[in-house]
């Protein structure tokens, strides 16, 4: 028979191993939190913003989104939410309810995320302080003003499914793309869409002149003239960390707010993983 000694030593490793891998899970889901670009989205702009807590437009010719607060708050954010939830958000783009997202969440890429390190991420956001701010209401075009429009659009656009590495490629080119296509969703901006605003896989990464907001997006694949064919590996991983660009002017716009929320943060090893990847696809003419 145990003693109650030994009893309450396994307990309090137990609890201590229990605390300890909570602790990894909310540390790693912050760095992929940054990594997925959520920051951004979902962070109003201004001083006076309070990160994480949604109500940023997105301006599009479909009319201008709003972000949701993904605070842990249980009535203006996530709180409520089961991993269940958080995860069919991602994998599927419903809601709770059942509700079909808008792609303005970029669920389409985020579809590829794993189990994994979707649940870290959850654990990370529900690690914050609650925040009670309510998103303001989407102003969309009529033909699009419905939830039921959004599930016509996903039978169109959207395939579910999950990153699957390449047995014939380098473990960095594997986690390259699955940055670049899913996590960090780099094509939502910088490849085109078409009329209903699908994303154009076969011109992946060729960059897009109708962005949210009048912005355009530059053509980052490995072109030699119209995009970055030009650059090394080591001169795009450097972009990445600082923004600077191999001539030495400095990025603008939109993507100096990626670098500082989300590239910036990640390790020299992932950048270089995501150099990689963009190296390898198929170069394209730009618009």
């Amino acid at each position: 028979m145990r003693s109650p000694g030994l009893l309450v030593v396994t307990a309090a490793v137990f609890v201590v191993a229990f605390a300890s891998a909570e602790e990894t899970a909310v540390s790693r889901g912050e760095y992929l939190v940054f990594a997925g670009g959520c920051i951004d989205c979902h962070t109003e702009a201004g001083k006076q913003a309070v990160q994480l807590a949604g109500g940023r437009p997105l301006e599009t010719s479909f009319g201008t989104f709003y972000s949701p607060n993904i605070t842990p708050d249980p009535t203006t954010g996530i709180g409520q939410w089961t991993d269940e939830n958080f995860l069919r958000a991602f994998w599927e783009g419903v809601n709770p309810d059942g509700d079909h997202y808008y792609p303005s969440f970029p669920y389409t890429s985020y579809t590829g995320v794993s189990r994994k390190d979707l649940l870290a991420m959850k654990a990370y956001l529900f690690s914050l302080d609650p925040v009670v701010k309510q998103a303001p209401e989407h102003e969309l075009a009529l033909f699009i003003s419905t939830r039921l429009a959004a599930g016509a659009w996903k039978l169109r656009s959207f395939e579910p499914g999950r990153f699957v590495p390449s047995e014939n490629r380098s473990t960095a080119w594997n986690r390259g793309a699955y940055l670049v296509r899913h996590l960090g969703h780099c094509g939502e901006c910088h490849t085109p869409r078409d009329s209903f605003g699908a994303i154009e896989n076969d011109r992946e990464l060729a960059g897009n002149s109708d962005m949210p907001d009048g912005d355009s997006t530059p053509n980052i694949s490995p072109h030699r003239l119209d995009g970055i064919g030009k650059w090394a590996v080591d001169d795009i991983e450097y972009f990445l960390d600082i923004g600077m660009l191999p001539d030495g002017d400095s990025t603008g716009s939109v993507m100096s707010a990626v670098v500082d929320n989300s590239t910036s943060k990640l390790t020299k090893e992932d950048r270089l993983a995501i150099a990689t990847y963009l190296k390898s696809v198929p170069a394209q003419r730009g618009e």
